[in-house]
C-alpha cells in the first residue's frame, strides 16, 4: 500500500490555531493519544463555528457530526503546542466537510510545514427540535467559504 504524503502548511486556509497539549493527553507510550486528535478537531471547527455566529447552547440549528477520520504522521507529546488549520473541502446545502491539518514546531519554534496528523469532520446542519437538516446560514455559510481551498487535495 502506498502512504498518502502529509498536507501542507499552505494547502490550509489561514488563520492558523493554537492548541496546548495536556499532561493527561499523554498515554502510556509517551505521546498524545489518539482520541485526543479528535478533540482537537471537534475544538477547531466548534471555534469557527462559535465566532461566526452559531449559537451552540440556544440556536435553532446545530451541526450533528455524521462522520470523522484520522491520518497519522507524526506525534505529539506533552508539553508541545498543537497549530491547527481548517479547510473546507465541500460546502452544501445542509452539510459541509471540514478537513483539520495538525502541525508542530521544530526544536527551534519554527512552525512545521507537514502536518503530524490531518483529518476530517463531516456536519450536517439540522433543526434542534426536530434532527432535520436545514440549510447552513447565510452567516455561517460565508465563513465557511473563506475556509475553503481551490487546490485543495
Amino acid at each position: 500500500m502506498t502512504r498518502t504524503p502529509p498536507s501542507s502548511r499552505a494547502s490550509f486556509a489561514e488563520p492558523t490555531f493554537e492548541l496546548t497539549t495536556r499532561w493527561m493527553d499523554n498515554d502510556v507510550y509517551g505521546h498524545v493519544n489518539n482520541v485526543v486528535y479528535y478533540a482537537f478537531f471537534d475544538t477547531v471547527i466548534n471555534r469557527v463555528l462559535i465566532e461566526n455566529g452559531l449559537d451552540i447552547h440556544a440556536g435553532a440549528i446545530i451541526g450533528l457530526a455524521v462522520e470523522t477520520g484520522c491520518r497519522f504522521h507524526g506525534s505529539f507529546a506533552y508539553p508541545e503546542v498543537v497549530e491547527a488549520k481548517v479547510r473546507v473541502a465541500h460546502l452544501g446545502r445542509s452539510s459541509v466537510r471540514y478537513e483539520v491539518g495538525l502541525f508542530g514546531r521544530d526544536g527551534a519554534g519554527q512552525s512545521e510545514d507537514a502536518c503530524r496528523a490531518e483529518g476530517h469532520f463531516v456536519h450536517v446542519f439540522v433543526d434542534r427540535v426536530s434532527r432535520r437538516p436545514q440549510p447552513i446560514p447565510d452567516r455561517l455559510r460565508q465563513a465557511l467559504a473563506s475556509f475553503q481551498i481551490s487546490e485543495a487535495p
